[in-house]
């Protein structure tokens, strides 16, 4: 940052004073360090309502380690960062920092509240499928789409006997085949809101129906199968399922993708302070303000651009 501070400083001085100077990597450190993220946070909210006035579609719930976050010397774990991403509008809506994985149903809820969800669809992976999670979402007049796995007890059992029984009378898709870097993918969805039963033992939040998706992934001579199992707070059409599953696996292509390859977030080594956290949301801006840049273009180049540029960089920063 102070490298590239020196080299646009004409640019810079077009819009700031710097009465003092150019900021040092040291200034830039103790800044980041010392910034409250909770205000930033806050910040970070405003600016995502000049451009998600009323957020719809699917929104997914995930978490990403920051790798090189972590310190030795204080004990420090890596920071774990829990994201809301809309699929339909490609931004990070919100986030919210833990400082262990395990915590990550802890910052769930708190992560919701900051959304308003009326008229979406959450979905979130097994790790979150939490009562409270549940409950919270359909208070705020959102749906969800929740992930069962083996480790989650009976609820996860009898699910999946249910629906493994071809005379359950469930809704059935039909298959889509995608084919992608030399991978061939074929999913089948299966919903029914036959579920008096279920509620009878487990008693879950907003529950309507339940449902499971079948994947098969060909690779060359190599085919392999999964099989998924979900909650659902509303009955939708299995077609409509296997959509909404697909789109939660953009938090994972179009974002947690883009910090590690494109941003190098996991090769970041900010440790102190509140440093880590605030580069994130920092990184999360930077993401949101190019998606919603209309000029054409891959996201390394468009940061290679903004620094080339003055008059593309100015056409960003406008966007704040």
């Amino acid at each position: 940052m102070a490298e590239f501070a020196k080299a646009k400083e004409p640019f810079l001085r077009g819009f700031l004073k710097l009465e003092n100077g150019l900021p040092s990597h040291d200034t830039f450190s103790r800044l980041f360090r010392q910034l409250d993220p909770a205000q930033f946070g806050a910040a970070f909210q405003r600016f995502m309502a000049g451009f998600c006035e009323q957020v719809k579609g699917v929104v997914a719930i995930d978490g990403k380690v920051l790798r090189r976050s972590f310190d030795r010397a204080s004990g420090k774990s890596p920071l774990h960062m829990v994201s809301a991403w809309g699929c339909e509008q490609r931004m990070v809506l919100a986030q919210i920092a833990t400082d262990a994985k395990s915590n990550e149903i802890k910052a769930v809820p708190a992560l919701l509240e900051m959304l308003a969800l009326k008229g979406t669809i959450v979905t979130a992976d097994a790790l979150n499928r939490q009562r409270e999670i549940a409950r919270t979402i359909v208070d705020k007049g959102g749906d969800y789409a929740l992930a069962l796995k083996g480790n989650q007890g009976t609820l996860h059992d009898d699910v999946r006997r249910f629906l493994d029984d071809p005379a359950c009378g469930a809704k059935v898709s039909e298959s889509t085949v995608d084919g992608d870097h030399g991978r061939i993918e074929t999913r089948t969805a299966i919903v029914s809101t036959d579920i008096g039963w279920l509620q009878e033992a487990h008693h879950w939040p907003g529950l309507a129906a339940i449902g499971k998706v079948v994947r098969s992934r060909e690779a060359g001579d190599k085919t392999t199968a999964e099989t998924a199992y979900y909650l659902l707070s509303l009955d939708m059409s299995a077609e409509r399922l296997n959509d909404v599953v697909r789109s939660h696996w953009g938090v994972e292509n179009r974002l947690h993708w883009r910090l590690d390859v494109v941003m190098n977030e996991d090769q970041a080594r900010n440790r102190l302070g509140h440093g880590p956290q605030n580069l994130a949301v920092l990184r999360h801006m930077a993401i949101n303000v190019m998606q919603k840049d209309p000029t054409k273009g891959s996201l390394r180049g468009k940061f290679k651009r903004a620094g080339w540029n003055d008059t593309y960089l100015a056409s960003l920063l406008a966007l704040f």
